[in-house]
């Protein structure tokens, strides 16, 4: 099918990852797949939730908005409507899920990794970008705490990342935009470790059924996407490290 970026169905839209581009934050990432763009953050606070208290165990979680004007219309801001939204509410605890899966929380001690994810301009995959992006800015905070001896050991087990996939008009597309998503008959999101064992899938039929075979093949394409998203993380932390 023709896609707007000149891309072929199984093309990753051009994506980058600048490292370290908050000051203050102990960890940043600004991620930019086509149009879209997502500023990640890590902030490591000492004090962890009170289930975990006397536990010895950290904790990580994830916070995730949408700027006013990331979209074509203006967004209200979900503090001054009082209440975080459905939407916000599952994205932020799927990152958060899904960054779970990558780190040793018994190593950190009794502190919580918090990771802010916010959406600058949105064309589709703000949440697979945000995955991709946090991993990033999760790695810059624990590599300066290894540098400044605060941690003695890297809790990182994995890296992470996530694409999303679909079918249109019985094609299979991978790392889908706005209008893609929007007339998708099958939507996919797909989070996977780079040991390419799958953290998490989130799929459904929104205008029709797929079969088995068209389930494997999404499977198989995304997961050569997020291959090229680990080369591109990659070369992020060689910035970090270097």
């Amino acid at each position: 099918m023709s896609r707007l970026e000149g891309r072929n169905n199984s093309t990753l839209r051009k994506t980058k990852i600048q490292p370290g581009v908050q000051e203050f934050a102990e960890g940043s990432a600004l991620i930019q797949t086509g149009k879209t763009s997502v500023l990640c953050t890590a902030t490591i606070e000492n004090g962890v939730p009170r289930f975990l208290r006397n536990s010895g165990q950290g904790w990580l979680t994830a916070e995730y908005s949408m700027l006013p004007r990331s979209t074509s219309t203006r967004t209200p801001r979900e503090s001054k409507l009082g209440k975080i939204q459905g939407r916000t509410s599952e994205i932020q605890r799927l990152i958060g899920r899904s960054l779970r899966q990558i780190i040793d929380l018994t190593i950190i001690g009794e502190k919580t990794i918090t990771l802010d994810c916010d959406v600058i301009q949105a064309d589709g995959g703000t949440r697979t970008a945000s995955i991709t992006g946090a991993y990033v800015a999760l790695y810059e905070a624990i590599f300066k705490q290894i540098k400044s001896k605060t941690l003695v050991q890297n809790p990182l087990k994995n890296a992470i990342a996530a694409t999303s996939v679909g079918i249109i008009n019985h094609e299979i597309i991978v790392d889908l935009n706005y209008q893609e998503d929007s007339n998708a008959d099958v939507d996919f999101n797909i989070v996977m470790n780079d040991n390419f064992e799958f953290v998490e899938i989130q799929g459904t039929a929104e205008k029709a059924a797929f079969s088995k075979s068209e389930l494997d093949t999404m499977l198989e394409k995304s997961s050569e996407v997020i291959n090229q998203l680990f080369i591109i993380q990659k070369d992020a932390i060689n910035q970090i490290q270097n």
